[in-house]
C-alpha cells in the first residue's frame, strides 16, 4: 500500500542540487530542477549502490560520483554505461513548502 510521507522542506534543497532522505532504512534522493521543479528517486546507482546524494547534478542530470555514471532524474532514465539500469522514481507533491514523496 502506498503511503505520501513528509521528506524534507523545500528550502533544505536549492536550485541544481540534491540532498538525502531515509525512511524505514530505505534511501532516497530529493532533487531540485534549474526550473524549481521537486523530484525523487532511489537514493542509490543502480550500478554499484553509492549513494547519489554525494554526485553531481546538473540540469537534470544526476552523475554518480563513483564512475560518473548518470541518470535523468526527471524520469529515472539511465544515460549510458557503466549504469544500464533505470532508477526508481517516486511521485511528488509540495504542500505549504513540506515535499511528501509517495512510497509504497
Amino acid at each position: 500500500m502506498s503511503k505520501w510521507i513528509a521528506a524534507c522542506q523545500t528550502d533544505d534543497i536549492e536550485p541544481e542540487d540534491v540532498i538525502p532522505f531515509q525512511h524505514e532504512g530505505v534511501d532516497y534522493a530529493i532533487y531540485r530542477s534549474p526550473d524549481d521543479d521537486i523530484y525523487a528517486t532511489a537514493g542509490h546507482c543502480t550500478h554499484e549502490r553509492m549513494l547519489l546524494c554525494d554526485g553531481l547534478v546538473m540540469d537534470n542530470t544526476i552523475e554518480c560520483p563513483k564512475h560518473n555514471g548518470r541518470f535523468d532524474y526527471t524520469t529515472g532514465r539511465a544515460a549510458g554505461a557503466p549504469v544500464l539500469v533505470d532508477l526508481q522514481t517516486y511521485p511528488v507533491r509540495v504542500e505549504d513548502g513540506t515535499v511528501f514523496i509517495e512510497i509504497g
